[in-house]
Order: C-alpha cells, then sequence, then structure tokens
C-alpha cells in the first residue's frame, strides 16, 4: 500500500531527522539467462537500489545545559550530526524498512538512514 501525494512541488518536502527519500531504479526485468521476471518477484527482492532525491538534517543532538556558567551564551537552537547520503547518490537499501509514497504517478521510498547498506557517489556526475 502506498500513500498519494497531490503536492505540486517535490522542493517544498521537508524530511525529518534521519530521515531519506529515494527514487527507485528502474528493476531489472531479466535474468541473465534471459528469463523475463514478474513484478511480484522484483518488490518482493530483500535489497534494492535508488537515487537519493532529498535528506533530512541528521541525528539531533541534545542541548547541554550548563547551570553552573551562567555568564555563557545560551543557544536553543538544535545541532545535528549530519548524514552520509547526499541528492543524487545511489542508494543500496533494504526494501522493507521504509514506507512507499506516490508522486506525480511515481514511487519514492522514505528510509531510516539505518536502511542504507551502501551509497555510490558519482562526483563526476554533476560536473
Amino acid at each position: 500500500m502506498s500513500l498519494r501525494i497531490d503536492e505540486h512541488d517535490l522542493a517544498r518536502f521537508i524530511l525529518v531527522g534521519d530521515r531519506v527519500l529515494i527514487k527507485p531504479k528502474n528493476p531489472e526485468q531479466k535474468t541473465a539467462s534471459g528469463l523475463i521476471l514478474p513484478p511480484s518477484i522484483q518488490e518482493n527482492e530483500k535489497i534494492h537500489s535508488g537515487y537519493v532525491v532529498k535528506v533530512g538534517p541528521g541525528y539531533a543532538i541534545p542541548a547541554l545545559t550548563d547551570e553552573n556558567e551562567p555568564w555563557k551564551s545560551k543557544s536553543d537552537a538544535v545541532k545535528y550530526v549530519p548524514l552520509q547520503a547526499e541528492p543524487g547518490d545511489l542508494a543500496i537499501y533494504l526494501n522493507k524498512s521504509g514506507y512507499e509514497i506516490e508522486f506525480h504517478n511515481e514511487k519514492y521510498f522514505i528510509l531510516p538512514h539505518s536502511a542504507i547498506l551502501m551509497l555510490i557517489r558519482d562526483d563526476e556526475l554533476f560536473e
């Protein structure tokens, strides 16, 4: 089951915490020997691949409060440990760990960063 989103612009999506938005790569339709795979086989695979579209801010770091030093300025801004994934990376991820959404008739997955097994980054792709 997927959630259908009727928003107009993907840029308005804000991911929370350690979440990553991934557009799945088109799965292989045939095996190496030429057998055609039905969609049910492709969906039941444990590991999938896709491109990272957006990433959340990362893991939140709790604010340190030191009541013994009142002269220090207190910053209420939340700090984050950034995620390794960046938009454009090819991610190898666990299929069952995320949530599927549909946006403009295309599938996307929202995954926790911990569901990503490996990232492939091609810096020359964006030059």
